[in-house]
């Protein structure tokens, strides 16, 4: 090829080249939130297809408030807020596999995972499910796995990073390799691996189940913060700062940190730089505290290995992001990725979509290959043992997954025949493995569940229920054939339909039927379970008030008693 061919080669070719940012309109952000202005570099912000939490700024300890999605407008000032923590909150992450559950780390040396209900919180929340204690100082950033149910990782200032099994309510593993405070840490497509950025400029690749460094090396000379974030094929990128001070993005293998693969300069703003990865597109957002714009870039397979696209230009500073699954981007308007952006000027939560110029409103096959879907590829114990599984895809188009994987969940029944402490507090931690399979369609365009699988549904409750109820007895021989009767009519008024009405059931395909009220029945029963536990803290909760109460009065007593 000469060099007249080289030079008139063109523009790289790129479907993304043209992609651009559509903030939307004031009326439909998150106005009026009292934004926490700690000093912290996190997000601050997390997003579900369901869910909006922001950390908010509270005097005397740590909160922050949970919005419906679709919620939009001024938030309500004295708006229900979780604050169970003693401590500001640091970050927040909701469960990849129930849009329900929500974890926090705070300067109490804490995390929390709350249950936030169906539409919204009904009053202030105290209450957690699970509380995790092991790190010595303040716990800065925690991460869930990207493919195992119930496990996450958290980064304290103690230099230490911990693998959790929040089911067991226990830790996994305690990575004790950094000699210094960890800024940043990401683990890669299959949860095999994890990626840090420490304050003594190291990147690390480690072994999440023993704590392994398989390799690590300088990723930027400069002395302020440094940021990670996996890519697909083994790659890592991170963004940090040169000795002068610029801004620089780097690209890694994996397995040689000696090098890196290729090394951008960014800018000379002084903000450190969040990146985002979107593993369907290979598209890598990079967003500086306290700038106004959003830049991404291309990552190809081979050099030079990352290529600039384009800019989101805003002029209104960022306080940091939160970003959406891309299970819940709006396929219609051919939207890859989509921000929530805390102002640093204003009390505002604006979300941002980032949208590829498309004429048609079809759905677009090269711009949304199957993604992640909300459930787990891998049990908590399986992954434990060395058990590595790519996650579960689902199509964009039809938001049915790909695969199909039905964890392992010890019933309330089996907790109960077995009566062991700790089985009680897996029933406990059930619901967190229960599949969540919402539909994220607008509401004018879901479809109502027929009411012959409605009633397939109840069938199936009340065969559960009765089996529960019969094992139950064996053990608690109290119960009175008056009072599973009555909490047998309970479940009938409560789920509307008649009982056992077989000749609908065998109108439905066996198969199909099967599948989905197996789903709905699961959700029903973990629901049903969840309020029986709350009853029995509440009992727990009143026999201790008493307890208190009554040694009071003694020693109300013996004190009338001396004085006499």
């Amino acid at each position: 090829m000469t060099n007249t061919q080289l030079w008139f080669r063109g523009v790289r070719n790129s479907k993304f080249r043209h992609v651009y940012g559509q903030p939307v309109k004031r009326e439909n952000c998150y106005d009026n939130v009292n934004i926490t202005k700690n000093a912290h570099d996190s997000q601050f912000c997390a997003v579900n297809p369901k869910f909006i939490a922001i950390v908010t700024e509270v005097a005397g300890g740590g909160a922050f408030i949970v919005l419906p999605l679709e919620k939009t407008g001024r938030v309500d000032f004295n708006a229900y807020k979780i604050s169970g923590h003693s401590g500001p909150v640091l970050d927040i992450k909701w469960n990849p596999f129930n849009d329900n559950v929500i974890a926090s780390c705070s300067d109490d040396c804490t995390i929390k995972l709350w249950y936030v209900p169906e539409g919204g919180l009904s009053s202030n929340v105290t209450d957690w499910i699970v509380d995790l204690h092991a790190h010595k100082r303040r716990v800065g950033y925690i991460e869930w796995h990207p493919t195992a149910e119930n496990i996450i990782a958290s980064v304290g200032f103690d230099y230490l990073v911990i693998i959790w099994d929040v089911g067991k309510g226990e830790a996994l593993n305690i990575i004790d390799c950094h000699t210094d405070v960890v800024h940043s840490f990401s683990f890669n497509r299959d949860g095999s691996r994890i990626a840090t950025t420490s304050k003594d400029k190291k990147l690390r690749i480690i072994d999440p189940r023993t704590g392994l460094v398989i390799s690590e090396g300088i990723c930027h000379n400069g002395n302020r913060c440094s940021k990670a974030v996996y890519l697909k094929n083994g790659l890592v990128a991170t963004v940090g700062f040169s000795k002068r001070s610029d801004r620089e993005l780097a690209i890694w293998n994996e397995n040689s940190l000696v090098t890196p693969l290729a090394n951008e300069y960014v800018d000379s703003s002084s903000g450190i730089i969040f990146p985002y990865f979107d593993y369907d597109t290979n598209i890598l957002f990079l967003a500086g505290k306290g700038d106004g714009n959003i830049r991404y870039y291309e990552i190809v397979d081979s050099a030079p290995w990352v290529h600039f696209l384009n800019q989101y230009l805003s002029g209104l500073p960022q306080r940091s992001l939160g970003i959406m699954p891309k299970r819940g981007c709006n396929v219609t308007q051919c939207e890859i990725f989509r921000f929530y952006k805390l102002h640093t000027t204003k009390p505002l939560c604006e979300p941002v979509s980032m949208i590829v110029p498309r004429k048609s409103d079809q759905f677009q096959d090269d711009l949304y290959p199957d993604t992640a879907a909300p459930v787990p590829s891998v049990s908590a114990s399986d992954w434990a043992n060395g058990v590595n599984k790519p996650p579960i895809l689902m199509s964009m188009k039809t938001g049915v997954a790909v695969k199909t994987h039905k964890p392992k969940i010890s019933t309330a029944a089996e907790n109960l025949n077995s009566g062991s402490v700790g089985n009680k507090y897996h029933m406990k931690m059930a619901f967190l493995s229960q599949q969540t399979i919402p539909d994220y369609r607008p509401l004018d365009q879901r479809d109502t569940v027929p009411d012959i699988v409605q009633n397939t549904i109840n069938n199936h409750i009340c065969h559960t229920k009765e089996e529960l109820m019969n094992n139950a007895e064996n053990e608690k021989n109290a119960k009175t054939s008056s009072n599973q009767s009555t909490k047998f009519q309970q479940i009938q008024r409560k789920f509307g339909k008649p009982i056992f009405s077989e000749d609908k059931y065998n109108k439905l395909n066996e198969n199909d039927s099967e599948v989905k009220s197996y789903n709905q029945l699961q959700r029903s029963y973990d629901r049903l379970s969840e309020e029986v536990l709350l009853l029995r803290k509440q009992l727990t909760l009143k026999d201790k008030r008493i307890e208190e109460l009554e040694s009071e009065i003694k020693y109300l007593k013996s004190t009338i008693e001396k004085t006499a």
